[in-house]
């Protein structure tokens, strides 16, 4: 799916949409099956912070040939200011074509992934508010936005994005899945999150992530019932 404005997308591209932006959510906050956090366009792979709970990607991961895995030293993670100086490397020709397009809402976003995947959620905010100066009604964008305001602990501002997203299309899964999980962890609002995952079956009765939406709905009430102490 490329990023273009989505407002009453058709059946298959909000199914591809939304079935990214579900597997985007969960693991990380929820705890439920292996995923990420909020991310809305489908041509990023990034990694979440912290956790890193898995790889988003149809490539298979290869084992090693007998032997090898023997003499494989394990390789140092890169510190976030090594991220950002290859991020800054990755992003320097993207940044050179936005000198004649500076309100190149595609050019924008794009640098913004780069920043994004290297975990400089700041620096990508900036490049997807830009973005979407010019391009208001970009849903994946709007959505990558908001997770980079979660991440830099703005949840309102996060919110605040998610719901700009439903004036476009009020029925969109994705949105309506990352607002239900900001709601519960960010906000500690059980009964709004689950409200939102409700609507996302009562909308989509046919969702392919129905029985993880159902998971969800179901370990949210049993953690709002919980014993003070006891809740996750």
């Amino acid at each position: 799916m490329e990023n273009g404005q989505m407002g009453s997308p058709a059946p298959s591209a909000s199914w591809k949409a939304a079935h990214v932006m579900v597997l985007c959510v969960v693991c990380l906050v929820v705890g439920v099956v292996v995923g990420y956090l909020v991310r809305g366009s489908a041509s990023q792979t990034a990694q979440t912070p912290t956790a890193q709970p898995g790889v988003s990607s149809s490539q298979p991961v290869n084992a090693p040939a007998a032997g090898q895995a023997a003499q494989q030293m394990p390789q140092q993670m890169p510190s976030l200011d090594d991220m950002k100086r290859m991020a800054n490397k990755k992003a320097e020709p993207l940044l050179a074509q936005l000198k004649n397009n500076p309100k190149d809402p595609k050019l924008l976003n794009e640098v913004g992934l780069v920043y994004k995947s290297a975990h400089q959620f700041d620096e990508a905010g900036k490049y997807f508010e830009k973005s979407l100066e010019s391009d208001p009604k970009n849903i994946a964008v709007r959505a990558d936005y908001a997770s980079c305001l979660y991440f830099t602990g703005n949840v309102d501002g996060a919110l605040e994005q998610l719901n700009k997203s439903l004036t476009y299309d009020p029925k969109h899964a994705g949105t309506l899945m990352n607002i239900g999980i900001i709601k519960w962890k960010g906000k500690g609002d059980a009964n709004g999150a689950i409200d939102a995952w409700e609507k996302v079956l009562k909308y989509h009765p046919d969702f392919p992530q129905k029985d993880l939406v159902e998971q969800m709905i179901a370990q949210v009430k049993q953690s709002k019932n919980a014993p003070a102490g006891q809740k996750g």
